[in-house]
């Protein structure tokens, strides 16, 4: 299973880990929030739709900040942004804990959102220059799956501590003890080099990435149905993490079965990262986002709307984490290995930030719409259009697994078409 990482040099290995480690921390610090809405919303007695416009303005924050360190990061080096993101993220989430009232967390969380955005990017882009492009995606997708130890940990910490002081303390401590875990990213990006194919286009005359760079003919195809598939996917993560600890609640669960049901959840993700990554090497990107998209709209519909028995719904949200989170393993190669090096991040940036942007927006809309219909449908609804139209868009892009990054042309009007597959 590791035969990919044994094989790595010094150089693929400790980008490998500065790239997870930072994932992990990303994820902790937007996961966390979700499982204090119930808290917020009792202390502060604010509705559905009002958590959830936090959700969503710390999202568009997060797409803005996105396309921004992209465009940086192609004019600067990865690495630089990179150890940026991580300190402005964990600056602001000190500060978010230092809120007094619905206005402040939301400026904070916005703020905190900047720093979000850039790291998947950025990180992506870094980890998909440097390793081997036959284990690419097992690569990208071991990175991916940073998401389920930092979902994991922001459950952990906000059920316990939660648990263990009075509520208006310990909503500000799961923001505060997040400084501990950056202090170890900084610690492992310590020498982290630029990416060789960075190195040599950095050498290469070219125009410098630009905001209109993604507008060029060359690149509006791919940034465009890159945007509606990472919405189609975004929307149904977002609705389904951010929404389910307050569906948990109101299908009665009580604390012990709520981490019960989000750890068998945590682990479905990880090993849905795992069979995507291996998937989306052997079969392809396309075939394998297109496969876990439909699997991942019948388990969500199903997991919603039929009544289960306890043990059932423990056992059907493994393969719910599995699916919808889990196929986002393959999302980073693709992205990579549509545009080329000298506009990567750049358009990379743009299209997976476009999509958060649009995605976003579906958190408030579950709010709004679970007034009418309740929590469970609503999050089906969308579920099912988010997934038609990741579908859409997958069958009106290229397969690009095993490309060349080097290789990718900047000219040619089909843009990564016409690059080499390996």
């Amino acid at each position: 299973m590791f035969r990919w990482y044994q094989e790595g040099t010094p150089k693929e290995r400790k980008t490998f880990w500065a790239c997870y480690s930072g994932w992990a921390l990303d994820s902790y610090d937007v996961q966390i929030f979700s499982f204090l809405l119930p808290t917020l919303m009792g202390l502060w007695a604010l509705t559905k739709a009002e958590v959830g416009m936090i959700g969503t303005a710390a999202l568009l924050s997060a797409a803005a900040g996105g396309w921004i360190a992209g465009i940086i990061s192609d004019r600067i080096g990865r690495v630089r942004v990179l150890v940026f993101t991580v300190i402005w993220f964990t600056a602001w989430g000190i500060v978010a804990g230092f809120a007094q009232n619905y206005w402040q967390l939301m400026a904070a969380r916005v703020m905190q959102g900047f720093g979000f955005g850039g790291e998947w990017a950025v990180g992506a882009a870094l980890i998909g220059e440097v390793i081997n492009p036959k284990h690419r995606g097992k690569a990208m997708g071991f990175v991916q799956s940073a998401f389920s130890l930092g979902w994991l940990g922001s459950a952990i910490t906000a059920i316990t501590i939660l648990a263990i002081f009075e509520p208006d303390l310990a909503w500000r401590m799961t923001f505060w003890l997040s400084a501990i875990p950056a202090a170890l990213i900084f610690w492992v990006r310590r020498g982290l080099d630029e990416s060789t194919a960075y190195k040599k286009a950095a050498e290469r005359p070219h125009d410098k990435a630009s905001f209109a760079t993604v507008f060029k003919p060359q690149y509006i195809k791919f940034t465009t149905l890159g945007a509606l598939l990472v919405f189609g996917m975004q929307a149904s993560s977002y609705v389904v993490l951010i929404w389910l600890p307050t569906l948990l609640v109101e299908r009665g669960l009580q604390k012990g079965s709520q981490l019960l049901t989000i750890f068998v959840m945590a682990t479905g993700t990880f090993c849905g990262f795992v069979l995507t990554a291996y998937l989306s090497d052997r079969w392809g990107r396309k075939a394998t986002l297109l496969f876990m998209s439909v699997a991942s709209w019948i388990l969500t519909v199903t997991y919603m709307l039929v009544p289960l028995t306890p043990a059932l719904s423990h056992i059907l949200s493994f393969f719910v984490g599995a699916g919808v989170i889990g196929m986002f393993a393959a999302i980073g190669p693709f992205l990579s290995e549509l545009f080329p090096t000298e506009v990567r991040t750049t358009c990379m940036g743009f299209s997976y930030n476009l999509g958060k942007t649009a995605a976003a927006f579906c958190i408030t809309g579950v709010g709004l719409l679970a007034v009418p219909m309740g929590l469970a449908p609503a999050i089906a609804v969308f579920c099912f259009v988010a997934y038609a139209l990741a579908c859409l868009a997958l069958l009106l892009l290229p397969e690009t697994k095993g490309r060349d990054l080097t290789a990718i042309s900047l000219d040619l009007p089909d843009g990564a078409q016409r690059a080499p597959a390996t």
